[in-house]
């Protein structure tokens, strides 16, 4: 439904809140007056409008900042996809957008996936890519598996008139959630990078807000498995239960060991929730058309035979 539809609707429920005796002709036809005016007045509020559409105003914004950057995504991929805010905000206050592709009518999903593209501001394929895969998903999504698709983690990273690895407050969200001795080990870690600022696991696990919502959302949402892309090394990595892919599309499987603070260690070591990470092969350039396909594609085949549900898992013990 379009927002100027929905907005119609709203108006007239709430009209009919204020009076009872309003025909369904009177208020274009919808037949709300079946329902008792108390009961629509108490669920869909004035206030409802309001936040609908405070919230497609931030995805019209944002969806205009992303298509403005990147040149392979159109502004009508993002724009009119169905992509909503989340509740989650970047440092600088910047929506992070998420859509669906949910359960169909009649059709049980083998498990919930949850992917993940721009962990890194300055991996531009990591989020053209995904808004690809968004448009081949709104063509051939069956309902098998239950997607939720954040296109773009980092939005101040990669919004920055030089999109930047890290978030505004410099942090490197891929190593800043929380795992174990996460203080001494980050520390570890970054010195064998020689301090790199690229590298900064930031002073405390989840210091930051991109972080903390998405270990949020992971928590609620509960996925099966998920899906990080990444550039530029060209491979495939995997953390967690399951066998490991050999291969998406060109990209090879190389595990490239777990970091303290990275998503792989968060998810899927210390909770168990396999997490595929797609390396594609440059920061800057797209795979060819059919690169995009067979990742996608070597993907689904590979969680058609792997992955289950976590309630499928528990009750086979």
């Amino acid at each position: 439904m379009s927002r100027t539809k929905f907005i119609q609707r709203i108006f007239c429920v709430v009209l009919l809140s204020f009076s009872g005796s309003l025909s369904a002709a009177e208020v274009g036809g919808f037949m709300f007056n079946a329902l008792p005016a108390n009961i629509i007045s108490n669920v869909l509020r004035i206030d409802a409008i309001k936040a609908y559409d405070d919230s497609m105003r931030q995805v019209d914004a944002i969806c205009r900042k992303i298509a403005n950057k990147l040149a392979s995504v159109y502004r009508s991929d993002c724009q009119f996809r169905g992509l909503e805010t989340s509740g989650g905000y970047s440092v600088n206050g910047l929506p992070v957008i998420v859509k669906e592709f949910g359960p169909k009518k009649g059709i049980e999903p083998m498990a919930k996936v949850l992917l993940i593209g721009g962990m890194h501001g300055d991996e531009l394929s990591s989020v053209s890519i995904v808004f690809k895969w968004m448009n081949l998903l709104d063509q051939y999504h069956s309902g098998q598996f239950h997607w939720r698709v954040v296109p773009v983690m980092n939005p101040d990273g990669l919004l920055q008139r030089r999109s930047k690895r890290t978030n505004k407050n410099g942090v490197d969200l891929n190593r800043n959630f929380p795992t174990p001795n996460w203080q001494a080990e980050s520390e570890k870690s970054w010195n064998k990078t020689l301090r790199n600022p690229r590298r900064y696991p930031g002073d405390k696990p989840l210091s930051e807000p991109e972080t903390r919502w998405l270990a949020k959302y992971i928590a609620e949402f509960d996925p099966d498995v998920i899906v990080s892309v990444h550039a530029p090394f060209g491979v495939v990595d995997f953390d967690g239960p399951y066998q490991a892919p050999t291969h998406f599309g060109p990209l090879q499987l190389n595990l490239l060991g777990t970091y303290p603070g990275s998503l792989g260690n968060y998810a899927g070591v210390q909770k168990n929730i396999p997490v595929v990470t797609i390396e594609l092969a440059s920061s800057g350039r797209m795979p060819t058309q059919r690169e995009i396909v067979l990742i996608l594609r070597d993907l689904v085949a590979w969680m058609e035979a792997n992955v289950t549900s976590r309630r499928e898992r528990a009750q086979k013990g």
